[in-house]
């Protein structure tokens, strides 16, 4: 992973097939005569890159020049198609092993779902209970996973990143038993990788905590809270980080740049590169890479429909949405859980850059730019915080389903 290639850089999430098959590629492609100053570096030196004062991305004519300089017989070793976290981490994982990687993204960087999370760090709190209730070795080792990932990311960019406590209401004592016992056990899975330690609170603390808190849910009486700590991330920041970082240690960047066909071999079966307008100028040039990878999120079956148009789509889209509370909804520096509402699903109230965050949902959508959130999602979400809260509830603004 980048993320731990670049400790104290920056953060990624990588493709490791993308990036083998990039590695073998370039392996059997002879290496360029020359190599300019912008071609990447390795490891070490993209490390001192990135720690100079002085370092920062080269401007975007120079990362446009990059990729139009690129040609059959001396193609880039990789072509990343979408700016948002998995392309912009895959750029960085394989720039800073010494490839030649270029990225394009047809809007702004982030400008899609890695923008419209719930802004959390998950450690896998949630795939503990799978893997101890229907004893599943497979879920526990995503909790390890998610563990050492959320440490990391929380080192790298701490000006970006930190730790977030979650408040979960208990209304009766089995609850509060449960909860406790279970976030205990989650503590002790966290090993070194712990960010604090959970524990119970009482009603009178609670309250205290959270003060909008609801004392009473219907003829159910709160029995205390159980307050574990999850992290928190700035999304965009961080994706447009991971761009960032990219271009410092020699990948070519390029945002507003829309793939519309890809390139073929002769023989029409391998894709060797894209045919890419620039959106801000109108103009289109044509990249060369032995490997082009589809990071493209939601839209990568249009992105796979380039290459074969009989492809079987393998997209599922949903929709998570999000509504935007006031700030006196939650304190600052404290987020609520409501754990299982009607219908089994998890809710989360965070404190969001002075406002209060709550979602989210998951539905099936339409795949589209911009989409746009349905008033019965929004009222799931206001259903199911309102009974955990001593105050009206009313919608903000509704945001970023993704």
């Amino acid at each position: 992973m980048a993320a731990w290639r670049l400790r104290g850089a920056g953060t990624a999430l990588a493709a490791s097939s993308a990036l083998a098959a990039a590695a073998a590629a370039a392996a059997a492609w002879p290496t360029p005569a020359s190599a300019s100053d912008s071609s990447p570096v390795a490891l070490d030196a993209a490390r001192q890159l990135v720690a100079r004062p002085d370092a920062r991305p080269p401007p975007r004519s120079a990362q446009r020049a990059l990729l139009a300089g690129s040609t059959a017989a001396e193609p880039l070793d990789m072509l990343v198609v979408g700016g948002g976290a998995t392309g912009c981490g895959v750029a960085l994982d394989a720039a800073t092993r010494g490839l030649r990687v270029g990225l394009v993204e047809r809007e702004d960087f982030s400008s899609g779902t890695s923008s419209r999370s719930t802004k959390l760090i998950h450690g896998g709190v949630r795939y503990l209970e799978k893997a101890v209730f229907n004893l599943d070795y497979g879920q526990l080792k995503l909790v390890f996973h998610a563990l050492k990932e959320r440490k990391q990311v929380i080192e790298n960019a701490p000006h970006l990143c930190h730790a977030l406590p979650c408040m979960t209401p208990c209304f009766n004592w089995f609850e509060v038993v449960y909860y406790w016992f279970g976030l205990k056990f989650y503590d002790i899975v966290a090993g070194k990788r712990l960010l604090h330690l959970s524990r119970y609170y009482s009603v009178e603390e609670s309250v205290e905590l959270f003060p909008t808190l609801a004392r009473n849910d219907g003829d159910r009486s709160l029995r205390g809270t159980v307050v574990y700590y999850d992290g928190q991330m700035n999304d965009s920041r961080l994706n447009v980080g991971l761009a960032c970082t990219s271009a410092v240690v020699g990948a070519a960047v390029l945002n507003y740049a829309e793939v519309v066909s890809l390139i073929k071999d002769e023989s029409g079966e391998r894709v060797i590169g894209a045919r890419i307008r620039d959106t801000l100028s109108g103009k289109e040039f044509d990249t060369f890479a032995k490997v082009v990878v589809n990071a493209s999120g939601a839209f990568c079956d249009s992105v796979r429909k380039m290459a074969n148009n009989n492809v079987v789509p393998m997209i599922c889209p949903s929709s998570g949405v999000h509504i935007v509370l006031p700030d006196y909804y939650s304190p600052e520096g404290m987020g609520l859980i409501v754990p299982k509402t009607k219908d089994g699903r998890v809710v989360f109230m965070l404190p969001w850059l002075g406002r209060t965050v709550a979602g989210t949902t998951d539905s099936s959508t339409a795949i589209t730019m911009l989409p746009e959130p349905h008033e019965d999602e929004i009222q799931f979400i206001l259903d199911a915080i309102c009974d955990y809260l001593n105050v009206q509830v009313r919608v903000l603004v509704s945001i970023w389903p993704s």
